[in-house]
């Protein structure tokens, strides 16, 4: 079957254990959900209780430790699954986002029970990995299960030059990640990977008591015993379509370009007058306040640089502040873009400094 193929690859191209369950869901969100599915299933199993018969009315509690960076989509997996997001254990980050090993094994020491950590493989602002080696350590030694949001970042792995940013995450126990970013698929894609096939089966399966369908054949692949859901369209075609026209060689070529293309965007804005990269630029995300007199003029300069065309980017906060966040999947991206888009970045930035010099101006005569 075509998931059947096009999980063998995903796990192959990103170097995770070649046993693990693979799932196509609608987005990384329910990646998230999935994985988080199994990991309440297993955690809970561990200590005596069936969830998924018994629901979570008088389960022992579950514990759930994230970094303070965390992505909204996990909070919102955590809430549809009766975890809530506010009885989360944050863990500090670095200055990039990165979760804080020590930390991590402080928090997890403070208090017992059954716990489910959740990683970092690419910060949305900056692009940071968390540190792999010493997380999976410090999960593996209390006992927890460790889950990676792998929206984008994880794709590293499928790069020979970059895959060192991810060592170590091939010893967690599922990973989720995007299809519509550097794979370049529609949206309504994304990879539920888990590592325990039972965990992620029992969780999720909603074939059992359904006697006006045919029971899968021994060695069959049932999709919907791996995903949450039950009816769906084949979202593995398009996935399968672009890995074979792509190739190992093919992916691992747009992973290197966007990031290269990241840091020429950087290298071209950190020299004009007004604008302050924030990140250090280690995969394909770029960073960017940009100020006229002390000011933070981030968001004017945005919506020009929006209307403007030649290149899009999104609008993001940074410590309290608003600021530009430039993000390269496109699998079309070439480096003479990047110049064409710093050029026009740039005067938009020069068009937003003498409007607000405008505007001073008349406040002032007036």
């Amino acid at each position: 079957m075509v998931e059947e193929a096009v999980g063998e690859w995903i796990l192959d191209l990103l170097g995770l254990p070649q046993e693990a369950g693979v799932g196509l869901t609608t987005g990384c969100q329910m990646a998230h959900f999935a994985c988080l599915a199994a990991a309440r299933y297993r955690k809970l199993a561990e200590v005596g209780w069936d969830v998924e018969s018994d629901g979570l009315f008088g389960a022992p509690p579950l514990r759930v430790l994230a970094g303070a960076h965390a992505h909204a989509t996990v909070f919102a997996a955590l809430r549809m699954l009766g975890l809530g997001s506010n009885r989360t254990e944050i863990v500090e980050t670095d200055d990039q986002g990165r979760m804080l090993p020590g930390s991590l094994a402080r928090v997890l020491r403070a208090g017992e029970g059954p716990a489910i950590v959740i990683a970092q493989a690419g910060e949305v602002n900056t692009g940071a990995i968390d540190p792999f080696p010493a997380i999976t350590e410090a999960a593996h030694d209390y006992g927890a299960w460790l889950h990676v949001d792998g929206a984008f970042g994880l794709w590293a792995a499928a790069s020979p030059r970059m895959r060192a940013q991810v060592d170590g995450v091939e010893r967690a126990n599922s990973w989720a990640t995007d299809g519509h970013k550097w794979l370049n698929v529609p949206y309504d894609c994304g990879f539920a990977i888990v590592r325990d096939c039972e965990a992620q089966r029992a969780a999720l399966t909603s074939f059992s008591g359904l006697s006006y369908i045919p029971p899968p054949e021994q060695d069959e692949r049932y999709n919907a015993a791996w995903v949450p859901e039950f009816s769906r369209r084949a979202r593995g075609f398009p996935v399968y379509a672009a890995i074979r026209s792509l190739g190992r060689d093919g992916i691992a070529e747009l992973v290197e370009r966007c990031c290269d293309c990241a840091r020429e965007m950087a290298s071209a804005l950190d020299g004009m007058a007004g604008v302050e990269v924030l990140n250090d630029v280690t995969l394909n995300q770029v960073l960017v306040r940009f100020t006229r007199g002390g000011v933070n003029v981030s968001d004017e300069v945005l919506h020009a640089i929006q209307d403007e065309g030649t290149c899009w980017m999104s609008g993001s906060a940074w410590n309290g502040e608003p600021v530009v966040r430039i993000s390269v999947s496109n699998w079309r991206t070439t480096e003479d873009d990047v110049r064409r888009s710093a050029r026009a970045i740039q005067e938009c930035l020069a068009q937003a400094g003498s409007r607000r010099l405008a505007e001073s101006t008349t406040t002032s005569d007036s």
